[in-house]
């Protein structure tokens, strides 16, 4: 399934990063899972939960990185998808 580039994201309200050097956790305190996050993906992280809607992210990431276009929007789509499937982000309209 696809998420709508026009939606927004934001972490959940029992959602807590910490950053260690250039990566970071996630950890819901509600179910205590937690995600472990590169220096990329901790990137990533920060821009679209950040940006009014994911478009708007993928298109700051788009300048920010040395990557193809189609690549960064699979990237990002999965990204995204996993982070609703974990509950650590909720989804709503821009």
């Amino acid at each position: 399934m696809s998420t709508p580039f026009d939606s927004k994201v934001a972490p959940s309200a029992d959602v807590m990063l910490r950053k260690v050097g250039d990566e970071s956790i996630l950890l819901d305190l509600k179910t205590e899972r937690y995600l472990g996050l590169d220096d990329v993906a901790t990137r990533i992280w920060e821009v679209v939960t950040t940006a009014g809607s994911i478009q708007s992210a993928y298109d700051a990431l788009l300048t920010e990185f040395d990557v193809d276009p189609e690549r960064l929007r699979e990237d990002l789509d999965e990204f995204v998808q996993e982070l609703l499937q974990l509950g650590l982000v909720h989804q709503d309209r821009a």
